[in-house]
């Protein structure tokens, strides 16, 4: 079985996530929480690094497409939220990032071959547009950003963990 390309991908991403949607909660539990998210994330990142070392590496020409595609996506969440907080929708930013991300994931699939990045797009681009109905609907940051943030990084763990084959691996050992 050849190994994931780009094995720290989803768990790293999940990872800044989860610090995103933390930032938003109280200085107690966010700490507490931010803790167990970085705690999650190192965990993935340590089990992947044992399972494929630094994973298959990229096809041809891949390198730099990959570092294209991130520089884009985050120079136009960067303009976005700059944009969205000088005309006072700064609450729709970290949803925007969201759904900008998610649709960033769709040519990714394609060039890592990796199916499960569509699924994982369309969950954030889904999410995206939830957050920004609450971020309407709300005041203050804790669904925009709180509740967005946390979800997002749930989801990149979850498919950093099936991706990369953890999550069978898990159900194999419960089974047995």
């Amino acid at each position: 079985m050849r190994g994931p390309v780009v094995p720290y991908l989803e768990p790293v991403a999940g990872g800044v996530w989860w610090t995103v949607g933390a930032s938003a909660l109280d200085t107690g539990a966010g700490t507490v929480i931010l803790a167990a998210g970085l705690g999650v994330t190192g965990g993935l990142v340590v089990a992947l690094r044992k399972r494929y070392a630094t994973g298959a590496p990229l096809p041809p020409g891949g390198r730099g497409r990959f570092l294209r595609l991130l520089g884009i996506t985050v120079a136009l969440v960067a303009v976005a939220g700059t944009v969205l907080g000088s005309v006072g929708l700064g609450e729709l930013g970290v949803p925007l990032a969201c759904a900008m991300i998610g649709v960033a994931l769709i040519p990714l699939s394609t060039q890592l071959d990796e199916r499960s990045l569509l699924a994982t797009g369309g969950a954030l681009m889904v999410l995206g547009a939830v957050g920004a109905l609450l971020a309407l609907n709300s005041v203050g940051s804790l669904y925009p950003q709180g509740v967005v943030g946390l979800v997002a990084g749930a989801i990149f763990w979850a498919a950093a963990a099936y991706r990369t084959g953890l999550l069978a691996e898990a159900r194999g050992r419960v089974r047995r």
